[in-house]
């Protein structure tokens, strides 16, 4: 399963002092991912996937968040350096879920 969409990057607020940044998948994509994982989630019932913004592709883990109803993919400050973006711009990304 592939899911591309546009959003906005933000930082999480438990951790605004480190900088962890993220985007929200859609709900949408979000409730088929929840639905196609079926328990198969690892810890912190994260999913491994395959990640492109830009230029910039790396592997790494979605995470649910349950105050958005939706999953949370990281972007590391190498990807945000690399493209050029931070927290408040919109980027497009392209998530592909791996391992299921």
């Amino acid at each position: 399963m592939v899911v591309d969409f546009e959003a906005e990057l933000w930082i999480w607020d438990a951790r605004k002092l480190d900088s962890w940044t993220f985007v929200s998948l859609p709900a949408g994509a979000s409730a088929e991912i929840r639905e196609r994982a079926g328990g198969r989630a690892r810890g912190f019932g994260s999913l491994r996937v395959r990640v492109r913004i830009g230029g910039t592709a790396w592997t790494t883990s979605i995470f649910p968040d349950g105050a958005r109803d939706s999953y949370a993919l990281p972007v590391k400050r190498a990807v945000r350096r690399a493209e050029e973006v931070e927290a408040g711009d919109t980027v497009r990304v392209s998530v592909e879920l791996i391992d299921l």
